[in-house]
């Protein structure tokens, strides 16, 4: 059993990951409601406060990465960064500061998107930052100390959450959320090491 610090935890896609973790003991997090613990992973004291409380911990599963929608025409420079300072630089800080934390041989998921391969209108942000947290993964796997792993699950539409994305995804096909949590499952307790794990249907 592994102690694992799961991140969104009330969330679907959160929802979705704790569906692959139930062989280990799972400590929530997340900017709000009935967690174990709050933290905000755009704030890097957050980070390294959730990371100094939890003490031990063998694994972070990460299923936010809040992003603003826009036509890039219409997209602010201020609405990138929101994007970019939460999905892009909120994983990477997990992972750079968390690797002074984490056990050895300790592991690391991350989550991207579809978007990033299937765009779609007004996601540019979004699909911007899941592509470049895909090639995070695939080259800090190479650079980690410890032994440790790191992977990211690149998931399509929920379809626990079709009805609230549904609408802006036509001609995609939802995936279950036990599906997804094979992913998290596949990452947190196989051997791999710098991959993207798309779930596609």
């Amino acid at each position: 059993m592994k102690t694992v610090i799961l991140i969104g935890a009330l969330g679907k896609m959160g929802q979705a990951a704790l569906t692959g973790l139930g062989n280990h003991k799972v400590i929530t997090a997340g900017r709000s409601g009935d967690v174990d613990h709050i933290v905000d992973i755009t704030n890097e004291q957050s980070i390294k406060d959730l990371y100094e409380k939890v003490g031990h911990f063998d694994a972070v599963v990460n299923t936010v990465g809040f992003c603003e929608y826009a036509s890039f025409t219409e997209m602010t420079e201020t609405q990138w960064m929101t994007t970019i300072m939460s999905k892009m630089m909120g994983q990477i800080n997990l992972v750079r500061i968390g690797q002074e934390h984490i056990a050895e041989g300790g592991s690391f998921t991350l989550i991207s998107g579809i978007l990033n391969v299937k765009p779609i209108p007004f996601a540019i942000a979004d699909a911007t930052t899941s592509g470049a947290i895909d090639t995070f993964v695939k080259c800090v796997s190479l650079e980690l100390p410890k032994s440790i792993r790191i992977n990211v699950v690149n998931p399509t539409v929920l379809a626990e959450a079709w009805d609230v994305y549904g609408e802006m995804m036509p001609g995609f096909e939802p995936v279950p959320s036990a599906l997804v949590g094979k992913a998290f499952e596949r990452s947190v307790d196989g051997f791999i090491t710098g991959e993207v794990l798309f779930v596609d249907a």
